[in-house]
């Protein structure tokens, strides 16, 4: 199969993933209607988010974790239609055979890197790893290993720092031997074992954290009864931004990252605590094509700079930004609450001038 009919078709069926602590990659099975993504993407979480290109950022329950294969698997969102991507077979494969990696790199969306399989039974810890030199980075983790059929063959799951190309994948005969193990106990907290393999559930856990067969000590992902909340800054940011009416869990977007739409505009939030402050980038329209149109849009930035108490509105490329910047001790729920949210409103108020009064050009959004 042409590689770019590979991509047109498990477009629909990758899904974005993030935690309080990362990112990372996912995608839809149908036979088993379940999303697949790498159990240290989900890190410990019982709820995560998700995104695709059918449906929005919203909350995804995690329903199994297993530590020793890497792999986790999600709730699927409700009502939208993702692709029918089928599982490959691994007996089938060999080295120098083409392949394709699919995922989200540092949180760019829907890359695609090309290679061959190096090797395709690469030992490490006792299991089998199909090794590639398709280039995958971090956020690429649980995406899917494709073969020139367009079936998945494994489960790109992590790399050797420092490496040239050194990415491995979990071979597809482990997922399908979990998910088979998985299904008859769909829609309830599991995890497996490391030790024996056993399917540890809510019904049968030996006194609520060991494998009723081995007696190994293991953790349901079960839904807390309080949810753990940040500390320092980053709890202040989400004291904030609950205040301003934003749902905290679908804004998290990896360690001291958030993204809020207000409007028409995006916003970035970020805690840089190397350096100790708080930024907040609106991502407004864009630069208008007319060029009469260009000087008159400059004039009235410049000038709007001068109104601005502690905003700040420049281009960057053929973006418009709005920005505000908090250093970290001087930022109080307080203080933070008044600069965020006229941060907010402007960025409303400025993207639908911008275009109604000089042309400026609706941002770009990836799809």
């Amino acid at each position: 199969m042409p590689t770019q009919d590979i991509i047109e078709k498990y477009k629909d069926a990758i899904i974005q993933i993030a935690t309080q602590t990362g990112t990372g990659t996912g995608f839809y099975v149908k036979e088993f209607d379940l999303i697949v993504t790498n159990n240290h993407v989900v890190d410990n979480a019982a709820e995560v988010t998700i995104q695709g290109k059918v449906f929005p950022k919203l909350l995804s329950r995690v329903w199994y974790t297993d530590r020793k294969h890497d792999l986790a698997f999600l709730q699927p969102p409700a009502g939208a239609v993702l692709a029918d991507v089928q599982l490959g077979r691994y007996e089938e494969m060999k080295d120098g055979d083409e392949i394709v990696a699919i995922g989200h790199p540092y949180g760019l969306n829907y890359t695609v890197t090309l290679g061959v399989i190096s090797k395709v039974d690469r030992i490490r810890d006792g299991l089998k790893y199909i090794q590639i030199d398709a280039a995958i980075n971090p956020g690429n983790s649980g995406g899917p290993l494709v073969n020139e059929k367009g079936e998945i063959i494994g489960v790109n799951s992590f790399i050797i720092r420092g490496g040239d190309n050194l990415g491995f994948a979990l071979p597809v005969d482990y997922l399908r031997i979990a998910l088979q193990l998985y299904k008859p106990n769909r829609g309830s907290a599991s995890t497996r074992c490391s030790s024996c393999d056993f399917l540890v559930t809510e019904a049968n856990i030996d006194s609520g954290k060991y494998c009723p067969s081995c007696g190994t000590e293991v953790i349901l992902p079960e839904m807390p009864e309080k949810e753990t909340e940040p500390t320092g800054v980053a709890r202040t940011i989400e004291t904030v931004l609950k205040s301003l009416g934003k749902d905290i869990k679908l804004a998290r977007n990896g360690p001291n990252n958030w993204e809020v739409e207000e409007g028409s505009a995006r916003i970035k939030i970020t805690y840089n605590h190397e350096n100790f402050f708080v930024t907040g980038d609106a991502f407004l329209c864009q630069m208008p094509n007319d060029p009469t149109r260009i000087m008159p849009l400059y004039k009235f930035l410049l000038e709007e700079n001068y109104k601005l108490n502690g905003l700040v509105i420049s281009c960057s490329g053929q973006n418009i930004v709005l920005s505000c910047i908090l250093y970290d001790q001087d930022m109080t729920p307080e203080n933070g609450k008044e600069q965020f949210e006229k941060l907010f409103r402007k960025a409303d108020e400025y993207d639908d001038l911008l275009k109604q009064e000089y042309g400026c050009l609706d941002r770009l959004v990836e799809k």
